[in-house]
């Protein structure tokens, strides 16, 4: 038993970093854990879903959506009982269907509260795709529905999961090339059809720094383990008609304790995909850094950084059914989520006053 506990250990730290060991030596959960799907777009139908048959700790158990024609499919492809489809407007009676564990909300941004609050009042733990709202008051009143209901409510922050992202975390933490100095990075792309709800404001709450801008975030303070004091921001605009409701481009400043200053970028007019940490004595990074595959990692000694690559959403969804069958907070929560909500919203004052903003 030794000898394979000893095993356990120093393959979990070989493929995917000292912090994942926990979740991999955690006992599962006695069955897998139902997730219902929230919203049945393309993060849903190509990656979530997919995902979830992959999963050691969970299921597909239930859908909600607003389109007939959908949920039949849907049905049809996964064998979703009738009892366990749903509609918008009839969420809440999912109290009923023991089936159900987890809701999985995977809406446009605005979105985000409504379903949440209602799968809290039917009593079902959350899982809530990024951004986590539109506004610091929406996530408040995410984390109170939670809270008042008993049940854990997370962010779906897939990088938390990838082994290259965990790696870079630990040559952080350990300062395997001393503190770090600063960073810089970004996240972006030349964004298609002028009508979809990414580029309505009322639904999306905001360009690409709602969108993709938070990763390059959530690595700055992943990588700092510290959290922003100021910010300032700038955006530019080159096709007015496009992004008339929301941001084209913005560049921005995150100016953490220690001097530690993280200079990043997002767009919805160009590629980027990045991230470098410059410490005392080197450098690390990634590049590409935030797909859903292909991701890899450097580290400016040359000593190899590769690991093999996992689907980070059927990681992220078994690591938040351990969290609920054992009771333990995830690293993901609802909290984390509403700090990078008050970065974003100081972010887009800073653009907007042109004037350094505290968080």
């Amino acid at each position: 038993m030794s000898t394979r506990r000893n095993f356990l250990r120093s393959a979990a730290a070989l493929v995917a970093g000292r912090p994942l060991l926990d979740s991999i030596l955690s006992e599962p959960p006695r069955k897998p854990l139902g997730f219902a799907l929230v919203g049945l777009g393309s993060l849903s139908t190509n990656q979530i879903a997919p995902a979830l048959q992959k999963t050691t700790n969970c299921r597909l158990a239930g859908i909600v959506t607003g389109s007939p024609s959908k949920a039949e499919r849907w049905r049809v492809r996964y064998a979703i009982p009738d009892r366990s489809i749903y509609d918008y407007d009839n969420m809440e009676s999912m109290a009923d269907n023991p089936d159900i564990d987890v809701v999985y909300v995977v809406t446009p941004n605005s979105l985000h509260a409504d379903s949440t609050i209602k799968a809290a009042r039917a009593g079902k733990h959350v899982l809530c795709e990024k951004p986590m709202e539109i506004s610091v008051e929406r996530c408040e009143a995410m984390i109170a529905a939670a809270k008042k209901a008993g049940k854990q409510l997370a962010i779906g922050y897939r990088c938390q999961f990838e082994p290259h992202h965990l790696e870079c975390m630990r040559l952080s933490r350990e300062q395997e090339f001393g503190g770090i100095t600063r960073i810089e990075g970004g996240f972006g792309f030349t964004i298609g059809d002028p009508t979809q709800w990414r580029l309505n404001r009322a639904l999306s709450g905001g360009g690409p720094l709602m969108d993709v801008g938070i990763y390059a975030i959530q690595s700055a303070r992943m990588l700092t383990g510290r959290e922003p004091t100021s910010v300032t921001a700038r955006t530019t605009l080159t096709d007015p008609v496009k992004f008339r409701d929301v941001e084209e481009s913005m560049t921005f400043e995150l100016n953490f304790p220690g001097d530690i200053v993280a200079k990043l970028s997002t767009t919805y007019k160009g590629n980027i995909n990045r991230f470098t940490a410059f410490a005392e004595r080197g450098s690390f990074g990634m590049g590409p850094a935030y797909s859903y595959d292909g991701n890899r990692a450097f580290r400016s000694d040359g000593k190899p950084l590769r690991y093999d690559e996992i689907d980070v959403f059927a990681a992220e969804m078994d690591d938040f059914a351990r969290c609920i069958t054992t009771g333990k907070s995830s690293k993901v929560s609802g909290e984390e989520g509403l700090k990078d909500m008050k970065i974003i919203s100081a972010l887009y004052e800073a653009a907007r006053t042109g004037k350094a903003v505290r968080v």
